[in-house]
């Protein structure tokens, strides 16, 4: 259906992109031809992955903090030497509990990562979209983005508001040929998912396997989801086959119709 590097030249930054999902995604535009940079919280994380993608440069910078995001920005003028793609992947977990037991600083660290993070990204990128080519912003949401998620308010609250920017975003740039789209992962097996499990078995007081049986029961297709499967979904999205989508909450959650 593609060439093998169908993405080839265009410029593709990627947030949070040194682990997980992010790196995932990484390397598919990679493997498209796209030129990446990723910024991520986690030196380490840019250390490990500089040596798998020799090529991709790395910037160390939290997207809740205006001055990094700047930073990451003058950045990316220098690696990229522009802009064609953003993927607002950063993320948190952020807490779990019943809504009486939250924190406040848990509940607003994770709004500012999760929602201040991308419009502080998108509204750096829109001027260097607008001279790129095939425009794209990709914004991480999630199936709790849709839908309620018990005992992970502040999450859910976060990955709907998601929702809300993308098509503000899509209203607002579309006239000028910059396509705004959110994904919105199902549970994505590995250590993040895993983390989550955990402090929800625990929460609930039930033995961590039964937690883990009911986000694997909860799509219809019978898994979770993989990163490389959230990484496809990106790659159309930022592609000419998607060239008419815009302003669309792309599920890859294999038909999650509640979340545990």
């Amino acid at each position: 259906m593609l060439e093998s590097r169908f993405l080839a030249g265009r410029r593709v930054l990627v947030t949070a992109g040194a682990s997980g999902i992010g790196l995932e995604i990484t390397r598919a535009f990679v493997e498209a031809g796209a030129l990446a940079m990723v910024c991520d919280a986690d030196s380490a994380g840019l250390a490990r992955l500089e040596q798998a993608l020799p090529g991709v440069h790395g910037c160390l910078a939290d997207v809740s903090d205006e001055a990094q995001v700047a930073h990451l920005f003058a950045e990316a003028d220098r690696s990229l030497g522009g802009l064609d793609i953003l993927v607002n992947n950063a993320g948190i977990a952020g807490p779990t509990g019943a809504v009486e037991t939250l924190a406040l600083a848990d509940w607003e660290r994770t709004l500012s990562v999760n929602l201040t993070g991308q419009f502080l990204c998108a509204r750096l990128a829109v001027p260097r979209l607008r001279q790129g080519r095939c425009p794209a912003i990709i914004n991480m949401s999630s199936a709790a983005g849709h839908l309620g998620m018990p005992g992970r308010a502040a999450y859910s609250a976060s990955k709907w508001a998601v929702i809300g920017l993308t098509k503000s975003l899509a209203l607002e740039l579309g006239h000028e040929g910059i396509r705004v789209n959110a994904i919105l992962p199902g549970a994505v097996d590995g250590p993040r998912i895993q983390a989550v499990i955990a402090a929800k078995a625990q929460a609930l007081g039930q033995p961590v396997q039964e937690v883990a049986r009911s986000y694997t029961r909860q799509a219809a297709l019978g898994r979770m989801a993989t990163a490389r499967d959230i990484a496809h979904m990106a790659v159309f999205a930022a592609s000419d086959l998607a060239a008419h989508v815009t302003g669309q909450a792309l599920a890859v959650d294999g038909l999650t119709q509640a979340l545990s």
